[in-house]
């Protein structure tokens, strides 16, 4: 799964308004940021099998540092650390707790989209007793699955005008169409040329989209300047 994560996004800015585009952006992926670089340092491991399932001719053999389901709760609870420490300095204490669960939360739920679409793959525990429910050798479904998961999101956010609006509005609406145009282009990609590229891809790729979330909200920002004494006003 890829574009499908950043529903979690999305629907976490409406659930919690307070909290940066771009983190939540970040959030949804940090378990795959991890991945790919520990990928290219050459810590977890993969192999490029064409056909190996229907839509991902990626073999993850090794990933217990990232796709573990202890190291997933580990990923969460550092980036809900790291939230309530910036909560506390942006002058949100009150907020600090809830804000870390919505982050830990997303963060978490990469580890529970993958389980759906992967292979078994993803280790209990260490690098064994792997599971996952393999949907992506169902590629219509995993397909229909990612975009219900992004666009549904989209939409549930747009419907609070004002969270929307301040999110970025049309250009979020453009990153979302976006998304939605490389997923389906990716489909029928060929497979990757080498491991490198696929760690190096990847990072870039994240990397991106968090970026332009960045760049879109700040643009809203001033676009749309909060009122004086607002919770959104004490944002870094």
């Amino acid at each position: 799964m890829f574009v499908g994560h950043y529903g979690a996004s999305l629907v976490a800015k409406r659930v919690a308004p307070e909290l940066p585009l771009w983190s939540l952006l970040a959030a949804a992926q940090l378990v795959d940021i991890a991945w790919s670089t520990f990928v290219l340092l050459g810590i977890e491991h993969l192999r490029i099998v064409p056909g190996h399932t229907a839509t991902n001719p990626l073999d993850l053999y090794h990933m217990p540092y990232t796709h573990s389901l202890p190291a997933a709760l580990l990923w969460a609870l550092s980036a809900a650390a790291l939230t309530w420490a910036w909560a506390a300095r942006a002058r949100l204490a009150s907020a600090a707790r809830r804000l870390a669960l919505v982050v830990a939360a997303v963060v978490f739920s990469h580890w529970l989209l993958d389980l759906v679409v992967h292979a078994p793959d993803l280790p209990l525990w260490g690098d064994r007793g792997k599971v996952g429910l393999g949907l992506w050798n169902h590629p219509l479904v995993e397909t229909a699955l990612e975009l219900a998961l992004l666009v549904g999101a989209a939409l549930w956010l747009h419907a609070d005008r004002a969270a929307w609006r301040l999110a970025g509005g049309r250009a979020l609406g453009v990153t979302v169409a976006v998304l939605v145009v490389f997923h389906a282009v990716n489909l029928f990609a060929p497979p990757p040329p080498s491991v490198a590229a696929v760690g190096i891809a990847g990072l870039a790729v994240y990397l991106a989209v968090v970026a332009a979330g960045w760049r879109i909200e700040r643009r809203a920002a001033v676009d749309n300047p909060p009122a004086a004494g607002s919770a959104m006003s004490s944002r870094p």
